[in-house]
């Protein structure tokens, strides 16, 4: 399973901050232009605002003491002109930063999903999918804010901080230096905020990924099923309850966490034109005024203009401390490593005849103190079918993994014609290698939809034909809405033989060399088993197929059958052969009560 955060991971997420920062700003790269124009459009709002102070102090040192109307109109007329061309800038700024932010997301959704895809079976086999889906849902839509308007925060509130420092000291460098006496304690403040906002935001997600897993779960048609009929759906619902509750406490602490140090903040910068006040008050009282009166208000009213940028820089960077958890969550999939990777050099093979070899295969699952498969050494020529059999855990659904590559064997090969399957790519092996289970998964669209999603510009003919083919266009044309029927979640509105030969129709239309049948039939009862097993018939003509069997009775008409016994082949041979032999297989045959048919 995926690391998942903990206080020394944290430690070294907090060492590799730096690296972090670059990888997040190397997402913005193929968007520099844009960016460029939103500094453009921030820098202007920025220098145009600062022209409202200086305006204002020749309103009150010269315009009304003098009583010039004409130049007082001037100046209002500026000041309006002024808060329209910042309003103009804002607008623009805001749709040039929101796009670039949501292409950024809109690249990272796709970059961990398109990941995802090249993962391994075994990655999905010890992941939850709640897990999953909350680090593309939940932890790249808690960046939304942080990515859409970091940017343009950044470059607005750094440009009017410099901007209004220079206009400050220009008013008068004594006022300035006062002003910023403070700086240092609030820079200090928010950086013990964002870390402590960091380390709760990761708890918060991980809180987040156990509650989508819990709702994947059971609230999907399966769990749905088994929470009702096990009198368990009160249990459930108190169980998200308690996880619910602890996602509230998280929420209220990072909601409330620094919020007294940053309210001292704001008492802090609130006094400061009040001290100012005072100190000017002093100095005119004792006859020697330190500044007009003019700049005095043009100075506060700046140094008002400039606490605002100010606070938002430092909230900038409280909010990259936080999103940085969000951000080591993604790299954190990103950097996976899949198990299993497509060849740089893929062979190709221009027709595939379906000769399949294991040659001295070997296979062990991760962690396992002993092998699955032990020196597998069979030959399929093609064309020819074979059926594996063997108790519960032998290793036959892993041996049928290794062909179309959802495992690499650990030792020896497996080839098609020839060529070792690592050695192929992996579109060459989707079509050269199809695969019916027991377990058929439909997607929650129409009939018409679920088929073309193995041939998506298949025809309607197409259509049909695969599903005669497969025994199930009949009852589908007998639906309401035929081919347009929505399946349901997972398929439920069919049963389990009609899903079985929708999913042999899905194979038939992809039309592959070799086919590969993981008990395909042992669920269903008898009456639909001998339906499936003739849409199965017809599927398995001329093609090469290894068939994982449950019931005897399928395996009969085997060109060859091989019998695992904890992973090793203890028998082959023919179904007649290996019955009058009196071994394994005959044993098998008689457990399962099916002598009398299959002999």
């Amino acid at each position: 399973m995926p690391r998942t955060e903990s206080t020394p991971a944290d430690a070294r997420q907090e060492d590799r901050q730096p690296v972090q920062l670059r990888r997040i700003l190397r997402l913005f790269r193929h968007y520099r232009g844009r960016l460029a124009v939103v500094g453009l459009l921030v820098g202007l709002s920025s220098l145009v605002s600062l022209a409202s102070p200086f305006m204002l102090r020749e309103v009150l040192d010269v315009a009304l003491p003098q009583g010039r109307t004409g130049l007082l109109a001037l100046l209002a007329l500026g000041m309006i002109a002024v808060a329209v061309a910042n309003s103009v800038f804002n607008v623009l700024q805001t749709y040039m930063s929101t796009t670039v932010g949501q292409r950024v997301m809109h690249d990272l959704r796709t970059a961990v999903y398109g990941h995802l895809q090249r993962m391994s079976l075994a990655f999905f086999t010890r992941t939850r999918t709640g897990e999953v889906q909350s680090r593309i849902a939940n932890d790249i839509g808690g960046m939304q804010s942080t990515v859409t308007s970091t940017a343009t925060s950044l470059v607005s509130n750094l440009t009017s901080v410099i901007a209004t420092l220079i206009a400050m000291l220009v008013l008068d460098w004594r006022l300035t230096i006062v002003s910023l006496l403070m700086l240092p304690f609030f820079v200090w403040v928010s950086r013990r905020v964002g870390k402590e906002r960091k380390k709760i935001t990761s708890q918060r997600q991980r809180q987040l990924a156990g509650m989508s897993a819990i709702v994947e779960e059971s609230l999907s048609v399966s769990g749905i099923l088994l929470g009702r009929s096990m009198g368990r759906s009160q249990a459930l619902t108190e169980q998200f309850a308690g996880e619910s509750d602890k996602l509230v406490d998280l929420e209220i602490r990072s909601g409330m966490a620094g919020r007294w140090r940053q309210s001292t903040i704001q008492i802090v910068m609130s006094a400061m034109p009040a001290v100012i006040y005072w100190a000017a008050g002093l100095t005119i009282s004792q006859g020697h005024p330190l500044v007009s009166i003019g700049t005095l208000v043009a100075f506060t009213t700046l140094q008002t203009g400039l606490f605002r940028p100010m606070v938002g820089l430092l909230q900038t960077g409280v909010d990259v401390q936080s999103s940085l958890a969000l951000f080591g969550r993604i790299f954190e999939y990103l950097d996976l490593r899949p198990d299993i990777e497509e060849p740089a050099a893929p062979v190709a093979l221009a027709q595939v005849r379906g000769d399949v070899r294991f040659e001295h295969v070997q296979f062990s699952y991760d962690g396992a103190e002993e092998p699955t498969l032990l020196d597998l050494d069979i030959t399929i020529p093609a064309g020819t079918s074979l059926a594996v059999v063997g108790e519960t855990g032998s290793g036959k659904t892993t041996l049928s993994y290794l062909v179309p590559r959802l495992y690499d064997a650990t030792g020896g090969r497996v080839t098609i014609d020839g060529i070792d399957v690592r050695e192929l790519g992996f579109g060459t092996l989707a079509d050269a290698v199809g695969v019916v289970s027991q377990e058929t998964y439909l997607f929650h669209a129409s009939v018409a939809d679920n088929l073309r999603f193995a041939k998506p510009d298949a025809t309607d003919e197409e259509l049909y034909a695969a599903a005669e083919a497969a025994q199930i266009h009949d009852h589908i044309a007998s639906l309401p809405e035929g081919y347009d029927t929505l399946v349901g979640e997972r398929g439920y509105r069919f049963s389990g033989g009609e899903k079985q030969r929708l999913a042999i129709a899905r194979t038939i239309l992809r039309n592959p060399p070799i086919l590969v049948l993981d008990e395909a039939t042992s669920a269903l009862d008898t009456q639909t088993e001998h339906l499936v097993q003739e849409a199965i018939d017809a599927l398995a003509a001329g093609r090469t197929t290894i068939t994982i069997a449950h019931r005897m009775s399928t395996v009969r008409d085997a060109d060859q059958i091989i019998v695992l016994d904890h992973g090793r082949i203890a028998e082959r041979g023919t179904h007649d052969r290996l019955l009058s032999a009196g071994g394994h297989y005959a044993a098998l045959v008689s457990r399962s009560g099916e002598l009398a048919s299959v002999a």
